[in-house]
């Protein structure tokens, strides 16, 4: 559980990453650390960068229900696109986080 300042914090961050803001580097490197222990801190980060790539999406549309339900990698550049042979698809799998491998 987060603390009220805590959350007050990473709220901010993730509003000024969701806005093209500037973050300042200690924050960022401040709030993945926090990310990677902490799932709220993890969905609220992913939600703010899906925001920043994708910027204001039309109400309704795959996107946005992509967005509400923070399903997805927000960054395209770890999407797979197209057929695969099976070594990429075991390479893709294994570099994702250890709850999606289903490790504890």
């Amino acid at each position: 559980m987060l603390s009220t300042n805590t959350r007050q914090r990473c709220e901010f961050v993730c509003e000024r990453i969701a806005s093209g803001g500037e973050v300042q580097f200690k924050d960022m490197e401040w709030i993945q650390k926090l990310a990677k222990v902490n799932h709220s801190v993890e969905s609220m980060l992913r939600k703010a960068r899906r925001a920043a790539i994708n910027g204001d999406v039309q109400e309704g549309s795959l996107d946005d229900f992509m967005q509400k339900m923070d399903l997805g990698d927000p960054d395209p550049s770890n999407h797979l696109v197209g057929p695969q042979d099976p070594t990429t698809l075991a390479e893709w799998f294994s570099d994702k986080q250890r709850w999606f491998r289903g490790s504890a």
